[in-house]
């Protein structure tokens, strides 16, 4: 069993409600358990700035999927969630990013792990760090202290808690 951090992303649409679903998705696919998720916060776009801020999060899985079936499975459940390609950086209803697999350093076309902007990132390190304040990089860095050197471009906010979405028992 891996130990997975994934990124959660919407700024289109009813966007609480995409994480939401999106998690509900991850949780019922039989090799996948969300074992928790950080709070939402509000975040300013990065790359194309001129949309509308996200709502951002981070959900912790346990998966016997291999990396590349992860990755798989996640654009699936974009695409159920209604993601329509649109430009890179772009408005979205979901997005759904692997941040970390376990110990796994991997760079494929497809697939970079640790995700390849994970060390610029306020919006992922903060609520990754929420669910392991001691995460690192498989190179031993800590995630922390990554978070500590990037500067505070007001650009990340508390939104709230993630609302409960696990209700009943899996299939």
């Amino acid at each position: 069993m891996a130990i997975v951090y994934l990124g959660l992303g919407s700024n289109l649409g009813e966007r609480q409600q995409a994480l939401v679903a999106a998690c509900a998705m991850l949780h019922q696919h039989p090799a996948i358990t969300v074992q928790a998720v950080s709070a939402l916060y509000h975040t300013a776009p990065v790359g194309l700035t001129e949309q509308d801020w996200f709502l951002n999060a981070v959900a912790q899985v346990q998966t016997t999927l291999s990396p590349q079936d992860l990755l798989a499975v996640t654009q699936a459940t974009e695409q159920r969630v209604g993601r329509v390609p649109t430009v890179r950086w772009g408005p979205r209803v979901i997005d759904i990013d692997l941040l970390l697999y376990d110990t796994v350093q991997l760079q494929t076309p497809t697939l970079t792990l640790p995700h390849a902007a994970l060390n610029a990132r306020r919006f992922a390190l903060i609520p990754l760090l929420e669910l392991a304040p001691e995460a690192q990089l498989p190179s031993g860095v800590r995630l922390g202290d990554l978070l500590a050197a990037l500067p505070d471009d007001g650009g990340v906010h508390l939104q709230g808690p993630f609302p409960a979405f696990m209700n009943g028992p899996r299939p």
